[in-house]
């Protein structure tokens, strides 16, 4: 399959791209060696590749939720720039 000059103004067209005439040519190699490439992509035997999600096997692994208890309450606030009744005190977020 061999790009055209009209082929390259619709595509610059529906892109919304402004391509200069001496620029069109460019163009045409550049998309000429894509297509090139995706067809040999497409001649490719796969018949024994098994589908795959990812080349990496690995899953989402979460922990567990657990709620521990923080021994000391001073130790935890006293780094905290605004604390009220035992808390942190944040701005309020809207």
């Amino acid at each position: 399959m061999v790009v055209s000059k009209e082929e390259i103004l619709h595509i610059a067209k529906l892109a919304d791209l402004n391509i200069q005439e001496n620029e069109i040519d460019e163009y045409a190699k550049n998309l000429q060696d894509i297509l090139n490439f995706v067809d040999v992509l497409n001649n490719v035997n796969t018949d024994n590749v098994e589908e795959t999600m990812g080349v990496i096997s690995n899953s989402n692994v979460f922990r567990k939720d657990e709620i521990k208890e923080f021994g000391n309450r001073d130790i935890l606030l006293q780094n905290a720039p605004e604390q009220e009744d035992g808390m942190f005190k944040i701005p309020k977020v809207i």
